[in-house]
């Protein structure tokens, strides 16, 4: 390898990756967290010994060095160039990466998958990522909590103030000082069999009640005794 294609590859596997979550984490710890609703995630922790967590795409951010703290946790992400550098992230964070899509290498990462809850990880998955569109549970999210036999719990983040960029899903990262809200909203089950019919029902019926969630959670920041609630 030339000595500029080895620069190059050591600057995508560990600066980039590196450098962008010391970033993340200076950032994140400026936040004023409230945890909501825990009670759902607990309820599902205590019955089944794993969750699949759920997240927008857009309001990830918060939860990046937060759900550092409910390891072991795994996370599937493709085998592409672009899964390599986010593969790299989640190694540095300590969570568990498992390699694979609906494109290449999807059924050998489920079973993976499935072994890790046994052994108590948990399962963190982007359900509308990496590129969209915006607002859409893709039918990933099912096939996972389905294979895994764990129930889904959308969690929810919402900022006080945030910067929102210019990209397919208006990306949102809460700036610095914020008051940040996680919201775990009550577990969704998902049977071990389901027709093509009853999978596309629950598939819409999970994103109805996450954007229901956000549009609610959203609101408190504007209603005065909602917010005094988590921040008296």
């Amino acid at each position: 390898m030339k000595f500029k294609e080895l620069l190059k590859d050591v600057a995508y596997r560990q600066i980039f990756p590196r450098g962008g979550l010391l970033l993340v984490k200076l950032i994140s710890k400026t936040y004023n967290i409230r945890l909501v609703d825990q009670v759902n995630e607990q309820s599902a922790l205590d019955r089944y010994g794993s969750v699949v967590y759920a997240s927008w795409h857009q309001r990830f951010f918060p939860g990046i060095t937060f759900f550092a703290t409910r390891k072991p946790i795994a996370i599937m992400i493709s085998q592409s160039r672009d899964g390599e550098m986010i593969a790299r992230v989640v190694d540095i964070l300590g969570w568990r990466s498992v390699r694979g899509s609906s494109s290449k290498g999807g059924m050998r990462a489920l079973k993976e998958i499935r072994a890790l809850t046994g052994q108590g990880y948990r399962i963190g998955h982007i359900v509308d990522g990496p590129q969209g569109p915006f607002g859409v549970v893709k039918p990933g999210l099912i096939t996972i909590a389905q294979f895994a036999g764990v129930p889904i719990v959308p969690v929810i983040t919402s900022a006080e103030r945030c910067w929102t960029f210019n990209s397919w899903d208006r990306f949102m990262v809460p700036k610095p000082f914020s008051r940040v809200i996680i919201r775990f909203t009550p577990p969704i089950h998902v049977p071990r069999r389901l027709d093509a019919e009853a999978f596309e029902t629950l598939r819409q019926t999970v994103e109805e009640q996450i954007q229901k969630r956000v549009r609610q959670t959203d609101a408190w920041w504007e209603t005065p005794d909602s917010i005094k609630r988590y921040y008296p």
